[in-house]
């Protein structure tokens, strides 16, 4: 048995969702006539600090297996997923002087996913999963990643010892992009969004393991340590080695700043779709979390994922514009009595866990008073 849901503290029919979303209209109004170089500028200096990292854990991974070139090869994949987050959600389709490669139509698309982002997962799969029904259905039924329901019957059934539900989740904290979101994207994608459950056809796991996990495997764990093989065997040894540590904390590193951005006592899950644009906006935030914004090298560290309230709002836009609109959008809310959630990484992960192993429980919204009067006079069936 679930533990009981914390009582709701906030009624949709207290906002005027109409001012809500005619204010956020003008912001994003102002938003978009500021784009240009400066947005052009921040991408090419996030994509050398990636590019940095990787040749440093290059440099250094034939020494021996050791965490500072793993922990470097990491940082140079989780900024690969970094740009596949928001190129791949067409923010920078508007920003002028940028080449197609980085748009949502060129970006990692084609052979350039292995320039781009090679990942255990297809782009087009992770797009659809992501930004089509993760992104229209934050929270429902219909969301792939509400990890509340998912969790539900192995991670959150308190039949299984508490201990056992916590190294579950460790490992797949440690695996989840191979584990999780490769076969959840690709059967996303091929069955176009419709949850059936079970495992994956015989066609559906053909294709990811020949597309999915051999590319990645293929390039990670046998092309990249082989190079190495012209200074000596245990050169390339020591590269492979490091080679699959860094995939280990590159899950693990996403895993926490993924993870907890929708999840949490204090969140709000939804029974069904938002009647309107601007109650889908006060849905999008009640849903989300925010992490500590602001810096750089802080934004960096959380892949830019310490804005998910403003990403859900608006997904198409420049990571700067995050940092630059975040202070008016938490005001906004301040102002409509919107709940706005933001708080330190390491505790929305705590809070995250206690929901995924079932200690604690997501919160629902309180029916509208419309609704309650229409199930108080509805005939019995």
């Amino acid at each position: 048995m679930s533990p009981a849901r914390a009582a709701p503290d906030f009624d949709l029919a207290s906002v005027d969702v109409d001012g809500f979303h005619r204010e956020l209209k003008a912001l994003r109004e102002q938003v978009d006539a500021s784009l240009g170089e400066a947005d052009a500028a921040h991408l090419r200096k996030i994509e050398r600090w990636g590019r940095a990292a990787t040749l440093l854990g290059m440099a250094t991974c034939w020494l021996a297996p050791n965490p500072l070139s793993a922990a470097a090869l990491s940082l140079g994949r989780s900024t690969r997923w970094l740009l596949m987050h928001h190129v791949g959600h067409r923010g920078y389709d508007r920003v002028p002087g940028l080449p197609a490669s980085r748009t949502g139509k060129g970006f990692a698309k084609g052979r350039r996913r292995f320039l781009d982002w090679l990942d255990w997962m297809l782009p087009e799969a992770w797009v659809f999963e992501h930004n089509v029904l993760h992104h229209s259905h934050t929270g429902e039924d219909a969301d792939p990643d509400l990890l509340e329901r998912n969790a539900e019957g192995t991670l959150r059934n308190p039949e299984r010892p508490l201990g056992l539900r916590y190294v579950q989740l460790a490992l797949l904290a440690l695996s989840w992009r191979a584990s999780y979101y490769a076969p959840e994207t690709l059967s996303s994608l091929r069955r176009k969004g419709r949850r059936k459950g079970g495992a994956l056809t015989g066609a559906e796991l053909k294709e990811l393991v020949l597309h999915c996990y051999l590319p990645y495997a293929a390039i990670q764990f046998a092309l990249f340590p082989a190079l190495f093989f012209v200074i000596s065997p245990w050169a390339a040894f020591s590269a492979l080695c490091n080679s699959v540590m860094a995939d280990v904390l590159t899950s693990l590193h996403t895993f926490l700043v993924v993870g907890p951005n929708h999840t949490g006592e204090d969140l709000y899950r939804f029974d069904s779709a938002p009647e309107n644009r601007g109650a889908r906006y006060v849905q999008q935030v009640i849903g989300s979390a925010n992490y500590r914004t602001g810096g750089d090298l802080n934004d960096f560290a959380h892949l830019w994922l310490n804005y998910q309230i403003e990403h859900h709002i608006w997904p198409d836009l420049p990571m700067l514009k995050y940092r630059e609109v975040q202070p008016q959008v938490r005001a906004l809310c301040e102002k409509y009595g919107v709940p706005y959630v933001q708080e330190s990484v390491w505790t929305r992960v705590r809070k995250m866990v206690d929901v995924v192993v079932g200690k604690r429980s997501m919160k629902r919204l309180t029916p509208r008073k419309d609704e309650v009067e229409s199930l108080a006079t509805a005939p019995a069936a």
